[in-house]
């Protein structure tokens, strides 16, 4: 049986579903996979995620590969024929493709049978709240936690034929950042009867900015965004309320428990200063993406071989992916792989290269046959 992936592929963009709401998702996953119609093949779902072994010949260890498959919501601005279908979600951080290239390679295993056991995981929400690590915890992953596992994400600033990593640090530690502060609103003509939550949520956006420039290592890197602001009703109401949403980016685990501390100092600070009351929410905290050298070294000198593909050793990047949760436990790597996209990741129109999914489809499926032959 022949799969066109780029069919799928647009079929997929089509239902983008945010984290663990994946039904569609998984029911088109689902009824694909079957379509194979192999023995071989066993199938375990976790909550909109999906497990398939592929049984080895004789098998002496598991390898595993991961896809992740929830969307964004954002408002699709691609032009496509084939654009979102799901209002306000958009499949903005390629995992369309990474959906589309797992079953590719998944097909092709279903085929061409190796010595050692293949793990296909499609993961659940990636963009938030964070699915790697509960899946990681269940007792369906744990039945057949593989001895090691391997991912890609799409590099809309690579060309097609590209594939960039590197030993080490590849991504790091990121968590959101939300802080809301409540004081007492009042009219604009008596400031001094009120506590004006505007002014203390400006105070505290300039004081975030010098944790970076002031707390933190010059050698080291580290990033405090705040990307939203929200207070006040009308123009001539002082603002109970006000909230600040963020996000923090460090490249070692120390940084980012110094920039908490930091942030938690200053806010306070702004408690105290302004009279008001506030809370500080986390959100979802992803672990740094570290690659195993040994694994790494030997997928880069199998991309190295192969005359179709290039490889970059790239530098690290301040990107968050929780898929730093499967390698914090077992060995493996992730990898960039070009797209080509004037548009970059979470951008409403952003349109990677479908040539890179036969790119990547071809590549994984010769290097698994390489590390799943005893």
């Amino acid at each position: 049986m022949s799969l066109n992936l780029i069919d799928i592929r647009r079929e997929l963009h089509q239902i983008p579903e945010l984290g663990f709401e994946e039904v569609k998702t998984q029911q088109f996953l689902l009824k694909t996979i079957e379509s194979f119609n192999n023995e071989r093949l066993e199938v375990k779902t976790w909550k909109t995620g999906i497990l398939v072994k592929v049984k080895g010949k004789n098998p002496k260890k598991t390898i595993g590969y991961r896809a992740d498959i929830d969307g964004l919501p954002i408002t699709e601005e691609t032009g496509y024929d084939f654009q979102s279908t799901h209002e306000g979600n958009m499949h903005a951080c390629g995992h369309d493709f990474h959906m589309t290239i797992g079953l590719g390679v998944l097909h092709y295993f279903a085929n061409h049978a190796v010595d050692d056991d293949l793990l296909f995981i499609f993961q659940p929400a990636e963009e938030g709240p964070g699915g790697a690590l509960p899946m990681l915890e269940s007792k369906e992953f744990q039945e057949w936690k593989p001895d090691m596992i391997a991912a890609l994400h799409i590099a809309p600033e690579y060309p097609v034929g590209t594939v960039a990593t590197r030993e080490g640090l590849l991504f790091a530690n990121t968590s959101e950042l939300f802080i809301d502060l409540k004081g007492i609103g009042g009219h604009a003509a008596y400031p001094h009867k009120s506590n004006d939550m505007v002014v203390a949520a400006s105070h505290l956006v300039t004081q975030l900015q010098t944790i970076i420039s002031r707390n933190i290592d010059p050698l080291d890197s580290a990033v405090v965004t705040i990307g939203k602001i929200e207070g006040g009703t009308k123009q001539n109401i002082i603002a109970e309320k006000a909230r600040i949403e963020g996000t923090i980016r460090t490249l070692s685990s120390d940084s980012m428990s110094k920039v908490k501390k930091r942030i938690e100092a200053l806010v306070l600070g702004i408690e105290q200063g302004f009279d008001c009351r506030a809370a500080i929410d986390y959100g979802s905290n992803y672990y740094q993406v570290f690659n195993e050298k040994k694994l790494t070294r030997e997928f880069m000198n199998t991309v190295k071989k192969l005359s179709n593909v290039e490889l970059v050793e790239c530098k690290e990047a301040m990107t968050g992916e929780d898929f730093g949760y499967f390698l914090k436990e077992i060995p493996g790597f992730m990898f960039w792989l070009g797209v080509q996209s004037e548009h970059g990741l979470h951008s409403s129109r952003l349109k990677p290269d479908e040539g890179a999914i036969e790119t990547a489809v071809s590549l994984l499926s010769h290097y698994l046959t390489e590390k799943a032959s005893n």
